[in-house]
């Protein structure tokens, strides 16, 4: 069925169980399929594309391009639920189900880099919503974003958890020979019926594995963002022993784990599901974050523990630990430096002669060595 037949009229109709279609700044239509059932794309032409990271922000970029706003994953942890709120929708069933789409991305960003004042700097995606969310197999922004960014001598980088990423190989590899490029891949469990239950319309573990590997194979990097580690779902030994291993065979270039982060907006709606899901946790997760976004030092501590301990074993101690770098008890201190967690691949290098494939790992990596190397099996804080 075609989408031009599915075309709403913003004054006129709304959508069922929806608000009424607001009045988003450069709205052209809004689109509902079959194909897409449940959800409403809200297409709109943007002035601008590329974004300016906050001043004093701990990451290790300074541009973003987001192309779309909400997104089809669905994850209930979402960090950027807060964000949809700032149009007016929820952060809950809205983020998920009304989806902006900035059909002319590529064109502004063009014109964007081509300014005389725009010097190059790394410009990365999928910071906010995932650039490979299911709508981007039928709007095709990547293809024109990736060459924009290329052309213009501007390195970038990429993280989703999207497997359509795949399409695009081909063309990464060309990016790659003529700028810096990072790609990494968001996967925090291996475990198949936990994943469809917290991320729903996420591609499974299985599915963004094997994209890992089709990564490595093609001679790109591939970075792993291990995030977020659930406590009491998916932090277990054999959990993460299952995780790193996996990852490992998959050729991952690098790995960064780090606990659930819930602020405000994805605090509420995650926590609507653990009491319906997991109703005996509820107690437990009010206590460990108490009125806080952040897990409490001791977790944190104890998490970075384990992560060491199977990073070692499956071989990735060389490269960045639980967050941008390993926590010990006074970086605990300091939960925010977890934010800024991208691993070893995800990132473009900065310095001449650096690898840009990531296919060389050091022999620390090769052998597993670590100074945190303890084989004692280390149990969960017992005061939650």
């Amino acid at each position: 069925m075609r989408w031009d037949a599915q075309a709403l009229k913003p004054a006129q109709e709304e959508m069922p169980g929806t608000a009424p279609l607001l009045p988003l700044a450069g709205l052209v239509r809004s689109v509902s399929t079959p194909e897409f059932a449940g959800v409403t794309f809200h297409e709109v032409t943007a002035k601008s594309v590329l974004n300016k990271v906050p001043a004093g922000s701990r990451m290790p970029f300074e541009w973003t391009v987001n192309p779309y706003r909400g997104c089809s994953h669905a994850c209930v942890y979402c960090f950027a639920r807060k964000s949809h709120t700032y149009l007016d929708f929820d952060a809950g069933l809205d983020f998920d189900s009304q989806v902006v789409v900035k059909i002319n991305a590529a064109e502004v960003l063009r014109k964007e880099l081509a300014k005389p004042a725009w010097n190059r700097q790394h410009v990365a995606l999928g910071t906010n919503t995932d650039p490979y969310q299911r709508a981007e197999g039928r709007y095709r922004l990547m293809p024109g974003i990736i060459g924009a960014l290329a052309d213009s001598g501007t390195p970038l980088s990429i993280l989703t958890k999207g497997t359509l990423l795949a399409r695009d190989i081909p063309l990464l590899k060309h990016a790659a020979a003529q700028v810096p490029v990072g790609v990494g891949i968001s996967l925090a469990m291996t475990d198949e019926q936990l994943s469809e239950a917290i991320e729903p319309g996420t591609p499974g573990p299985r599915a963004r594995l094997k994209l890992v590997s089709r990564l490595r194979e093609a001679g790109l990097p591939c970075g792993v963002m291990a995030m977020p580690i659930l406590p009491w779902l998916s932090d277990s030994d054999e959990a993460l022993d299952s995780l790193f291993a996996s990852l490992a065979a998959a050729g991952a270039t690098g790995v960064t784990a780090g606990a659930l982060y819930l602020k405000p907006g994805t605090r509420e709606w995650f926590m609507q599901w653990i009491a319906a899901r997991h109703p005996e946790l509820v107690g437990r997760y009010r206590r460990l974050y108490g009125t806080g976004s952040y897990a409490s030092k001791e977790y944190r501590t104890w998490l970075a523990g384990r992560v060491r301990y199977f990073k070692a074993r499956h071989g990735f101690s060389g490269s960045h630990g639980f967050s941008h770098r390993d926590v010990d008890d006074h970086q605990a201190d300091d939960p925010r430096g977890e934010e800024a967690a991208y691993p070893e691949g995800s990132i473009p290098p900065d310095r001449p002669g650096q690898d840009r494939t990531g296919q060389h790992r050091t022999e620390q990596q090769r052998t597993g060595q670590h100074g945190h190397r303890s084989s004692d099996r280390t149990s969960q804080p017992t005061l939650f």
